[in-house]
């Protein structure tokens, strides 16, 4: 007889957040999907995570028995009171984009958000944040079914349709559905690092971080067959050439295309332009140089494609809202330290 060895990854040495516990809300017609992301990232043992992974716990907004979608019954730990003692809360969608938000529900959102609790919230639950008031003046996203009527009720939200999800700080919101795990690993990769988020997309079986934004999963999932033959290799050649002039017209001759049906078959492919999504990849280079490398600044906007520190400074303020200085600060050092602990 023989028998496999399985081998567990060493436990990380994690260091401590200030506040490891996260509660999420369960509601009557609770999104059953939804709220399985977030017991799968923050209820779930992971002894190879070491001793400081996040704790968990529910708290009910209704009283009285509750079901989830489907007429599943489900207990909680508690109620909104919960939210009191939380470092980081999760709404996991709403029973309805035209449902209430319940006061009291709103109230402990104010004043968990006041004492400087973090606040995420997965596709319809954007609506919830925003009956809070917690989405005034901050860049969010929600389903794209849902984007327009977020707009058009809370014109005080900066609504982004075409992202998987927005991290304003304290505040973070996800698109539709399965957003909500790529807003997670960006979590956990931000307070734990890189290494920490890649373990746990691991064990999901998916990437630790998805390019491109929602609008590539409305219509079309996959170039068509008889296109991805050609797109693919081209992608490859932008990802390796991230410093080139990538020209319409150039890369139209490359994959064979006019430069009118190239735009029309890239942009359903991937939900993007070409120099958007050449901008995505020189900004995920960057992030990855800064959180895992010591180069420098200068060195980082070479590799990445930007050429200048100056370009480099200018989409960071633009699209991630921080300076790479900053990013490194908050993401590269926590890794370095995991790392350093760990050894």
């Amino acid at each position: 007889m023989t028998y496999k060895l399985k081998i567990m990854p060493n436990p990380l040495a994690l260091l401590p957040l200030a506040n490891s516990l996260v509660v999420a809300i369960a509601y009557d017609r609770l999104c059953t999907f939804e709220f399985g992301i977030a017991t799968e990232i923050f209820a779930l043992p992971r002894p190879e995570m070491g001793e400081n992974w996040y704790r968990f716990a529910v708290a009910g907004v209704d009283a009285g028995e509750m079901r989830a979608a489907g007429g599943l019954r489900f207990a909680v730990d508690g109620g909104l009171e919960l939210l009191a003692e939380a470092g980081t809360i999760v709404i996991p969608g709403w029973r309805g984009v035209d449902a209430p938000v319940p006061d009291a529900l709103v109230t402990a959102l104010k004043a968990a958000h006041a004492r400087g609790a973090r606040i995420l919230s997965f596709c319809s639950g954007a609506f919830v944040l925003a009956a809070a008031g917690l989405l005034d003046g901050r860049r969010a996203t929600t389903h794209w079914r849902y984007t327009e009527a977020l707009t058009t009720r809370h014109p005080d939200i900066d609504v982004s349709p075409d992202v998987l999800y927005v991290d304003a700080g304290t505040v973070l919101t996800s698109a539709g559905t399965a957003a909500g795990l790529d807003l997670c690993l960006h979590l956990i990769r931000r307070d734990f690092g890189t290494e920490a988020a890649n373990r746990v997309a691991r064990r999901l079986v998916m990437p630790a971080h998805r390019d491109g934004g929602q609008a590539q999963f409305i219509t079309q999932v996959v170039p068509r067959a008889h296109e991805s033959g050609r797109l693919g290799p081209l992608l490859d050649h932008m990802r390796e050439n991230l410093g080139a002039d990538h020209t319409v017209a150039a890369l139209a001759r490359r994959a064979g295309m006019s430069g009118r049906t190239f735009l029309r078959r890239f942009e359903s492919a991937t939900g993007m332009t070409p120099a958007r999504w050449l901008l995505a990849q020189r900004l995920g280079k960057a992030r990855d140089l800064l959180e895992e490398t010591s180069a420098s600044v200068e060195e980082i906007a070479a590799l990445s494609g930007f050429g200048t520190t100056g370009t480099l400074r200018h989409h960071f303020r633009l699209h991630l809202a921080t300076t790479p200085a900053a990013y490194r600060d908050a993401f590269g050092k926590r890794a370095a330290n995991n790392e350093a602990s760990h050894q």
